[in-house]
């Protein structure tokens, strides 16, 4: 990747952070055990905003692992990198069909309750939410966002080229996305404030590193430019 791109790429990274705060920010904290609450949060349009965050940030996330795997090439940490974009990217494939459901067909279920429907609310959403294949293709994909976190850490500390501790705050936020869930809406908010200053801290890490690239490669076309005019011997 060029240095533009990385920085683009650490620009998305930034953003998706902003996104994962935004998404247990805006999301709608009622009773979802029962009727009126079921109905408040998931027939909302801040439920169908906040889950729309969620998934925009698991789309851009990559891309600053791109840029991660860029910076550190040639150094020990170019596998770890390496490996972290692939998880993620699986990871964020089983975790994306799950946030799908929860956003528009809880929302749509929700809105058809609203209007007197005919059926049980609770009983449709437990159905959508705890089928045994989205439940576990679920928990896989979360799992695997938190391995590949974990390994965006690990590279940026063994790179010798980045702040050791610039991906430590990344890396636990999505070493606990899945455990988060079974917390109150105060910790669950408390983990998207983790999340987008991890991801904001390794994006301006990232840039930084951008702007090193462009400065090293403008020296090096100086420097030939000068050796191309120096008289043969």
């Amino acid at each position: 990747m060029t240095p533009t791109r990385n920085r683009l790429a650490a620009a998305a990274l930034a953003v998706a952070g902003l996104l994962f705060l935004l998404y247990p920010a805006f999301r709608p904290w009622h009773d979802e055990d029962t009727v009126d609450g079921a109905l408040a949060s998931l027939g909302s349009n801040a439920w169908v905003a906040s889950h729309l965050f969620a998934m925009i940030g698991f789309v851009l996330v990559p891309f600053g692992l791109l840029a991660l795997r860029d910076v550190v090439r040639e150094t020990r940490a170019e596998r770890a990198a390496a490996a972290a974009v692939v998880v993620f990217w699986i990871g964020a494939g089983l975790t994306l069909p799950y946030y799908g459901a929860e956003d528009f067909a809880l929302h749509a279920i929700a809105r058809e309750a609203a209007n007197g429907a005919g059926f049980d609310l609770l009983e449709l959403t437990d159905a959508v939410r705890n089928g045994p294949v989205a439940t576990t293709t679920f928990a896989i994909g979360l799992v695997l966002l938190g391995v590949a976190g974990v390994l965006a850490a690990v590279a940026v500390w063994r790179s010798g080229v980045l702040p050791r501790w610039s991906g430590v705050l990344f890396g636990a936020g999505f070493a606990l996305f899945l455990p988060q869930f079974f917390t109150p809406a105060a910790s669950r908010i408390g983990h998207g404030v983790l999340l987008a200053a991890g991801s904001v801290l390794l994006a301006a890490v990232l840039w930084r590193a951008a702007e090193g690239q462009t400065r090293s490669t403008v020296t090096t076309l100086a420097g030939n430019s000068r050796s191309a005019n120096l008289p043969m011997a």
